[in-house]
């Protein structure tokens, strides 16, 4: 099977911080849920301790295996788009692993090209929660 078009992927410096998170916790995962304030950062949680939903979209995996997933309704708004995780100073007020580290997850965007969108047509649907375990 051929690789999918990327959909979703880390700044140096987010992936250097990942790394350092799965170093501490183990196996990540990523989930964006939208909504307002905290709620619109992605989360990055250690793997299994956050429940995916049956309509949630997995985008693809960063920094290796790390899945990010996002809510079916922030897929509809987002999916024209190629998604950046980056870090910043500054701590969100969420459960995401990166609070204490003094920073906070962030999603930077661009409009996906006319050859990403071509690429996507040929494939299948993105798997959603109810496709496998999360």
């Amino acid at each position: 099977m051929a690789a999918r078009t990327g959909r979703v992927g880390l700044t140096p410096a987010a992936e250097d911080l990942v790394r350092r998170l799965a170093g501490t916790h183990g196996p990540l995962m990523f989930h964006q849920s939208g909504g307002c304030c905290d709620g619109s950062a992605p989360m990055c949680y250690p793997r299994g301790e956050f429940r995916v939903g049956a309509s949630d979209v997995l985008l693809g995996h960063v920094a290796g295996d790390v899945p990010f997933w996002m809510s079916a309704d922030q897929y509809a708004y987002w999916r024209h788009t190629h998604l950046t995780v980056d870090v910043v100073p500054g701590r969100g007020s969420g459960f995401s692993l990166e609070a204490p580290e003094g920073v906070r997850f962030l999603l930077r965007s661009r409009v996906l090209t006319d050859e990403e969108w071509k690429h996507l047509a040929a494939e299948p649907p993105l798997p959603t929660g109810a496709d496998t375990d999360g």
